[in-house]
C-alpha cells in the first residue's frame, strides 16, 4: 500500500506537539511521514521524530502552510494526503484507517470522528467524568447556504454511536482532510487568499462542484485540543477572520439573495 504524507501546521505553540507526536509514535502502520511547516515569525528548537521533515516559511495563513507541504509530499513521490492540526492525538489505527479509506474511496475527501480532548469541552459543567473522551466535536458537517455558515454534526453530544455509519457530507472541517493525488489533479490546492478559517469550506464546495464526494468515516478517530492553534476557542483574532471569510466564501459560491444580505450585514455591524 502507498505511503501517507501529514501535513500540519504549526504557529508559535510548540507544547502541543509532545501529544501529537507521542500517539503518532504507537501506530500499527509506520508507513507515513510528516511534514511540519512551521509559520512561526521565530521558530523555536524542537526534538523531531526521524519521520518528520521540517520546514520553515513565512506566515502566509493555514492554507498556505498546508499547500507547502502537499507540494513538497508530491515531489517526495507521495500520492495520499492527510492535511491535519497538531493540536490533536489520534487513535493508534489513525493512519492504518486513513489508507484503508482513501484506497475505497478513491477521489474523495475524507473527514473523521473528532472528539474534544478531555478537559477542552465548549461547555465544560455539562458532562460527568465518564464522557470525557467522549464528547464530539464533529461527525459530518453541514454547509446552510441561506445564512452562509459551516456547522458540525453532533457537536457537544457525548457519543453513543448515533453517528457510527459512513456517510456522504457536505462540510469536512480543516482539522483533518484525507484524499489522493487525483483530488489535487482535479480541483487543485487551498485557496490561500483566507488565510484563516473557511478555507476548508471552499476546498469541499469546489470539491463538491466538479462532483469530487465528500466523506465522513468514523472509523478514523482523533480528540482536538480546541482552539489551541489560534489563541483559544472564540478568541478575538478568531472572530475577525470568521467574520471575514464568512463573507468572502459567501460571496463567491452562495445564491444571488444571500450574497445581498452578506454584504448588508456586514457593513450594518461596522
Amino acid at each position: 500500500m502507498k505511503k501517507l504524507a501529514l501535513i500540519t501546521v504549526v504557529f508559535k505553540n510548540y507544547t502541543i506537539l509532545d501529544d501529537y507526536f507521542a500517539t503518532l509514535a504507537k501506530q500499527t502502520d509506520s508507513e507515513f511521514h510528516v511534514y511540519v511547516l512551521d509559520l512561526s515569525p521565530d521558530p523555536e528548537s524542537y526534538n523531531y521524530p526521524s519521520y518528520v521533515t521540517y520546514i520553515h516559511d513565512k506566515n502566509g495563513g493555514y492554507a498556505f502552510g498546508i499547500n507547502q507541504g502537499v507540494k513538497k509530499a508530491i515531489t517526495d513521490g507521495y500520492e495520499l494526503f492527510c492535511p491535519m492540526n497538531c493540536d490533536v492525538t489520534v487513535k493508534e489505527n489513525f493512519v492504518e484507517s486513513i489508507k484503508k479509506s482513501i484506497t475505497n474511496n478513491p477521489t474523495s475527501i475524507i473527514g473523521a470522528k473528532i472528539y474534544y480532548y478531555p478537559g477542552y469541552e465548549y461547555h465544560k459543567d455539562r458532562y460527568t467524568k465518564n464522557d470525557l473522551g467522549k464528547v464530539l466535536w464533529y461527525a459530518g458537517g453541514i454547509t446552510d447556504w441561506k445564512n452562509v455558515y459551516t456547522t458540525h454534526r453532533g457537536v457537544d453530544e457525548v457519543d453513543k454511536g448515533q453517528y457510527d455509519a459512513q456517510e456522504k457530507t457536505t462540510f469536512i472541517t480543516g482539522c483533518l482532510m484525507a484524499y489522493d493525488k487525483s483530488v489535487v489533479e482535479k480541483i487543485g490546492y487551498w485557496d490561500e487568499s483566507y488565510f484563516l478559517f473557511y478555507e476548508d469550506a471552499d476546498y469541499c464546495t469546489r470539491a463538491m462542484n466538479n462532483r469530487v464526494p465528500l466523506l465522513y468515516d468514523p472509523s478514523i478517530c482523533m480528540w482536538h485540543k480546541s482552539g489551541q492553534s489560534t489563541s483559544g476557542a472564540a478568541s478575538t483574532f478568531q472572530q475577525k477572520y470568521l467574520e471575514r471569510n464568512r463573507l468572502k466564501f459567501g460571496l463567491r459560491f452562495a445564491p444571488l439573495r444571500t450574497k445581498f444580505h452578506l454584504i448588508k450585514n456586514f457593513f450594518l455591524r461596522k
